[in-house]
C-alpha cells in the first residue's frame, strides 16, 4: 500500500517531508494519528530511515500500541513506538544498569503513610493531591531543596512547609528502600546524557529520526530528555493541538509546540483542520471558542453531512435539568456506551448516578461507592451495624475530617472528596433507619446496574481528551463548575476554556450544552445569550420523564410539603420512593410502611397526607 493513499492535502503534505523538522498542528479529529504513521512509513518505503533509526514517542501505552498497530498494517516492523518512560527505562538499563533501582508503581501508599503523620485537617489530604504536588516539582527538574523558593507563587494542596517536610520525607523514604518513581527514570535519563558523551553519541547513531505525539502535554524534563536524544540534528516531528493542552497540573503546557518554529526557523508546519468526526454544526459551535483559545489558530472543517442542531438551553433547577437529559437519553437511536456525560469534577458526575440508576439506565466511568471518602465510611457503617444513620454517618465524616465550610482553594481530590463527604452526609439525613441500612440504600441507588460496560459514559472532561461519542451531553455549564471555582488566573481560565474545547468536540452527532444556575462566560463566547430559566414546567413536558398520573399527584404533593416544611424535595421522599408509592398505591397505613425507604418517622410525618393524595389521585 502507498503511504500516501487517501490523504487529504495538508496530511500528504505533512507525510511527504520525511526529513527535516516538521511541526504538525492538529485539530481535534483530524487524523493525526493517521498522518504520523503514514509519514514514518513513508520514510521507511523512500529509504531516508530505516526503521530502527525511528523512535515514535507517545503518552501513553494504549497509544503505542495503537501506533505500532497502524505501523503494521502498512508493513512496517520494529519502529520502536512507546512512552517516554518505557524510552527511559530501556535506555537506563542499557547503559547504566546500576542506577535503575526497583521502580514505585504509585506513590499514594507511601504519601498515605506520610500524610497520616500530619496534623489534622491536613491528614486527611488525598495522597493523588500530594503526589500531583510533587510530581509539579521533579517535572520542573525542582529539588526538594529549592521547593520552598520555586513553589512560593503556588497553593499546594496543603500549606508550604508542611509540602516541603512531605516532599522530603517521601524522597527520604525512597531513597532509603532503593526505590525510584517515574520522574526519577526520566531524570536520571537526562543525567545519564548529561554526563556519560559517550552513551549520548551511541544511542544517536542508532536513533536518527524522532515523532512526539500529543507534544503539547510535554512538560521540561519530557522536553530536556528530547534534546538529549536529538543531540544538534532536527529531524523531529512533533503533533499536537494546543487547543487541548489542559494539563498545566503536572508541569505541561503548550509553550514547547508553539515555540517549534522559533527553536528551528526551517520547520515545516502544517495544520490539520479537516474534522472526520463531528458534524457541521457541532464544528460550527465550537469554533466559536476558537478566537479566545488563542496560540496557533486552527478553524475545524467539516467533512461529515449536515445533523441536528447542538441544544444550548438554561434550567430552572437542577432536578429539572436532569430529568431532562435522561428523557433526551432514552430518545436517542444510538447504543448507550455511545452516549457520555462530562462534567468538571468526579464529585459532579455522581448526581447523575442517581439519575441515571433511578432512571432504570445502565452507567459506567464514575462511582460515588469506589472513591475513598465513600470506601472508608461504608466500612465504619458495616462494622457499626445499628445505630441511626444519620448521626453514624455525620461522625464518621467528621472523622475524616469533613470541613462544613470549604477553604477557597483545595487540590482537585480533595474537593472531590469533601464534595463525597457532603453528599453522604446530606444523603443519611433523608434516610429514615439504621446505618447498616443506610449501606444497602446506598449500594441500591449507585450500583450502575447490568452490564456496566455497555451503559453510558460518565466521564470528566479531563478523561474525555482523545475519546468520541454519538451524542455528548455537557450539563451545569455555569460558573465555579465550569470555569471552576479554583480557576481565577487569565491562564487557569485559559485552560477551563480549553476543557471547555475540548469536551464539545468529542461530540459527533449529537451535543447538548445546559446550566441550571449562574451561566458561564464561556456562553458569551459561544455567542449564546446568557437568558434567565424559564419555568420547569415549560421545559420537560410530562410524558418525557415516565411519570404517571398518581405519580405526578404524588409529586405535587411532595413539592407544596418541601415548601412548607423550607427543605428541597428530595428530603420529604426521593424520587424512587413516590415511583413505588405510586405503583403499589397502597390504602393504609401497613400498607405504605412495606415500602422501601419509608420508616417509622417518615410514616408518623407523611402518612396520612400521603393517603389522602393517593385517594384524589
Amino acid at each position: 500500500m502507498d503511504p500516501l493513499d487517501g490523504l487529504n492535502p495538508e496530511q500528504r503534505r505533512a507525510a511527504e517531508a520525511v526529513c527535516g523538522p516538521v511541526c504538525i498542528l492538529a485539530g481535534a479529529g483530524s487524523g493525526k494519528t493517521t498522518t504520523i504513521t503514514r509519514r514514518i512509513a513513508q520514510q521507511v518505503a523512500t529509504g531516508a530511515f530505516g526503521p530502527t533509526q525511528i523512535m515514535a514517542v507517545t503518552f501513553t501505552d494504549k497509544a503505542g500500541g495503537e501506533l505500532r498497530s497502524r505501523l503494521a498494517a502498512l508493513g512496517v516492523q520494529r519502529v520502536r513506538a512507546g512512552t517516554f518512560h518505557s524510552a527511559a527505562l530501556r535506555q537506563l538499563r542499557h547503559f547504566a544498569p546500576g542506577s535503575v533501582g526497583r521502580i514505585l508503581p504509585s506513590k499514594a501508599l507511601a504519601l498515605r503513610q506520610i500524610a497520616n503523620t500530619l496534623p489534622a485537617p491536613f491528614k486527611f489530604r488525598p495522597a493523588g493531591d500530594l503526589a500531583t504536588e510533587i510530581e509539579w516539582a521533579k517535572n520542573r527538574r525542582i529539588p526538594v531543596e529549592r521547593y520552598r523558593a520555586e513553589a512560593a507563587d503556588r497553593e499546594p494542596p496543603i500549606p508550604h512547609d508542611l509540602m516541603f517536610k512531605v516532599f522530603r520525607e517521601y524522597e527520604r523514604r525512597k531513597t532509603d528502600e532503593g526505590l525510584i518513581d517515574f520522574e526519577d527514570l526520566l531524570e536520571l535519563t537526562v543525567q545519564l546524557f548529561e554526563q556519560d558523551v559517550r552513551a549520548a553519541e551511541t544511542f544517536r547513531a542508532q536513533y536518527r529520526a524522532f515523532t512526539v505525539d500529543e507534544y503539547q502535554d510535554v512538560n521540561l524534563l519530557q522536553q530536556q530528555l528530547l534534546e538529549h536524544w536529538l543531540g544538534d540534528r532536527d529531524d523531529l516531528c512533533v503533533v499536537g493541538d494546543d487547543y487541548q493542552s489542559i494539563y498545566a497540573f503536572t508541569g505541561a503546557g503548550p509553550e514547547h509546540l508553539l515555540e517549534v518554529p522559533t527553536r528551528y526557523p526551517d520547520a515545516l508546519v502544517v495544520r490539520l483542520e479537516e474534522n472526520y468526526r463531528s458534524t457541521p454544526q457541532i464544528l460550527a459551535l465550537a469554533n466559536k471558542l476558537v478566537p479566545n483559545l488563542g496560540g496557533a489558530e486552527k478553524v475545524l472543517r467539516p467533512v461529515l453531512p449536515d445533523g441536528p442542531e447542538p441544544e444550548v438551553r438554561p434550567f430552572a433547577s437542577p432536578e429539572t435539568e436532569g430529568a431532562a437529559i435522561v428523557a433526551r437519553i432514552r430518545a436517542l437511536e444510538c447504543p448507550l456506551e455511545d452516549v457520555a456525560i462530562l462534567a468538571r469534577t468526579n464529585a459532579r458526575l455522581t448526581d447523575f448516578e442517581e439519575l441515571l440508576h433511578d432512571a432504570g439506565i445502565p452507567f459506567q466511568g464514575s462511582s460515588l461507592l469506589e472513591r475513598d471518602a465513600a470506601r472508608r465510611i461504608v466500612r465504619r457503617l458495616e462494622r457499626l451495624g445499628g445505630g441511626d444513620a444519620a448521626e453514624a454517618v455525620r461522625a464518621a465524616a467528621l472523622d475524616a475530617g469533613w470541613l462544613e465550610q470549604l477553604p477557597d482553594k483545595l487540590g482537585e481530590r480533595e474537593l472531590v472528596r469533601q464534595t463525597d463527604l457532603a453528599r453522604l452526609v446530606a444523603l443519611a439525613a433523608t434516610f429514615d433507619g439504621a446505618a447498616a441500612s443506610f449501606v444497602s440504600d446506598l449500594r441500591r441507588r449507585f450500583d450502575p446496574g447490568g452490564d456496566s460496560a455497555r451503559g453510558v459514559n460518565l466521564l470528566t472532561l479531563h478523561r474525555a481528551k482523545g475519546l468520541e461519542f454519538e451524542a455528548v451531553f455537557i450539563p451545569r455549564l455555569q460558573e465555579k463548575e465550569l470555569p471552576s471555582k479554583q480557576a481565577r488566573t487569565a491562564r487557569e481560565i485559559a485552560e477551563e476554556r480549553r476543557l471547555f474545547y475540548v469536551g464539545l468536540t468529542r461530540a459527533k452527532r449529537v451535543l447538548w450544552v445546559s446550566w441550571s444556575g449562574r451561566a458561564s462566560r464561556f456562553l458569551d463566547e459561544l455567542g449564546v445569550q446568557r437568558i434567565a430559566p424559564v419555568a420547569a414546567t415549560e421545559r420537560i413536558p410530562r410524558q418525557k420523564v415516565d411519570w404517571s398520573p398518581v405519580g405526578e399527584r404524588l409529586r405535587a404533593w411532595r413539592l407544596e410539603r418541601a415548601r412548607e416544611d423550607g427543605v428541597p424535595p428530595y428530603v420529604v421522599f426521593h424520587d424512587s420512593v413516590l415511583h413505588q408509592i405510586a405503583e403499589v398505591q397502597p390504602s393504609s397505613i401497613g400498607e405504605l410502611a412495606q415500602i422501601s425507604g419509608i420508616g417509622p418517622a417518615k410514616l408518623e410525618r407523611y402518612g396520612d397526607e400521603l393517603l389522602a393524595a393517593l385517594a384524589v389521585a
